[in-house]
């Protein structure tokens, strides 16, 4: 694979509105946990004072070329899933801000054989770390008729799931499933023009949520950030599909995925954070420079 460089990144989506969310304390600390080319970091970088930190988390090989050169900075080479166990392996029990922009990096989509775009030919990979043992290539070639409906349905939202997941196996009988385009060609029927990018968006986006448990990932995550934020301290989330999102709004209304908090006997309940602002989503400006922002949403909320 050839290593991109830090030029071929795109612009970070909602710079300032994300990084002003954290309401960044001169000598605090902060997390990054969606590093990448390190353009969310550099902003935070650029409001430290000289004993502030600024710890960054990437799985993802490529953003390591990306590092920042300064003493203030720290970045950790894992999932963000391990956010507790790693800050305290640097002897930090509480953080004064965390920022994460979710979802698959700009350099990702760009790169064609890392499978994550519906514009390339590629192998079946979508790891969004290599050293993850699950590929998108075992998902389609393995997986058995239930779990294929599952995560068609459950991460696309693909009312068609049942009939895909039936072509899927019926195809792979005869041949392996090696690329994307042998997957879109099998799904052909599934595609009609006028809804074909739409469509193939959500498969992909399924496959991909699968072969790196984003879901699981992200309330880890959320569950974790609530234990290790200071009183007052910041949780800024960009998100790009509902079903992140939807995870983040509600953990940020009551602390929880599902369901409501308990009452008290007098029918009042305590929740853990109280939201800093409401949805923000980019300008249209943005979104003109940057076709990325289209679907963001910025989520800010502070520990109570």
């Amino acid at each position: 694979m050839v290593m991109k460089t830090k030029m071929e990144y795109h612009n970070p989506v909602l710079l300032r509105e994300t990084v002003d969310g954290l309401n960044i304390k001169p000598n605090g600390i902060y997390v990054d946990v969606t590093f990448g080319r390190g353009g969310h970091s550099k902003e935070i970088i650029s409001r430290l004072g000289p004993d502030g930190k600024l710890f960054g988390f990437d799985q993802d090989e490529d953003a390591w070329v990306n590092a920042l050169q300064d003493g203030r900075f720290t970045l950790i080479q894992e999932n963000f899933r391990y956010i507790k166990r790693f800050l305290r392996f640097h002897g930090i029990k509480n953080v004064d801000g965390i920022l994460a922009d979710l979802g698959v990096s700009s350099h990702q989509f760009d790169v064609p054989e890392r499978g994550f775009s519906t514009r390339f030919d590629a192998e079946l990979d979508m790891r969004m770390s290599k050293r993850n043992e699950l590929s998108a290539h075992q998902v389609i070639n393995e997986y058995d008729d239930v779990n294929l409906k599952r995560v068609f349905l459950d991460y696309g939202e693909l009312k068609a799931a049942p009939a895909i997941a039936r072509t899927i196996i019926e195809a792979r009988e005869n041949k392996v499933i090696n690329t994307t385009d042998e997957l879109k060609a099998i799904l052909i029927k599934f595609l009609p023009e006028q809804f074909k990018n739409k469509i193939l968006a959500q498969i992909y986006q399924a496959i991909r949520i699968e072969v790196n448990q984003e879901m699981e990932v992200l309330k880890e995550f959320l569950e974790q950030s609530l234990e290790i934020l200071k009183p007052e301290g910041r949780l800024s989330v960009i998100s790009y599909h509902s079903l992140e999102d939807r995870l983040v709004k509600r953990f940020m209304k009551n602390g929880l995925f599902e369901g409501e908090p308990e009452r008290d006997f007098f029918g009042n309940f305590s929740v853990p954070f109280k939201l800093v602002s409401k949805l923000i989503v980019p300008s249209e400006a943005e979104i003109k420079e940057n076709n990325r922002a289209r679907s963001a949403k910025l989520r800010i909320a502070e520990k109570r």
